[in-house]
């Protein structure tokens, strides 16, 4: 059973900054390509930061380049997200998966971040 456990969210002012962690478990994380992706109010899911298998290579949004950081420990099959600097426009539910075409379904929880202005 595969199991994604997002966690780390909370309620912050603008201009502060939140780790969030994600825990896999049921499918060889350290053979994946995963993904943070976040959902505003209204809005459809979007892909944040992606990180290659091992880490050695990462992509960002424009809307989050330069203010978070994606990393991995597979040996703890966790994914994480720094996120520093942040925006009301920040303010979703953040969620954590593979890219598209080996997405699991269903998603887990995710996590809230609030940023207030």
């Amino acid at each position: 059973q595969v199991r994604l456990v997002e966690s780390g969210g909370a309620l912050v002012q603008s201009g502060g900054s939140l780790r969030l962690s994600c825990t896999a478990s049921g499918f060889p994380f350290s053979q994946y390509v995963m993904s943070w992706y976040r959902q505003a109010p209204g809005k459809g899911r979007e892909p944040v930061a992606t990180i290659t298998a091992a880490g050695a290579s990462t992509t960002y949004a424009d809307s989050v380049q330069g203010r978070f950081t994606i990393s991995r420990d597979n040996a703890k099959n966790t994914l994480y997200l720094q996120m520093n600097n942040l925006k009301p426009e920040d303010t979703a539910v953040y969620y954590c998966n593979a890219p598209p075409i080996l997405r699991f379904d269903p998603w887990g929880q995710g996590t809230q971040v609030t940023v207030s202005s």
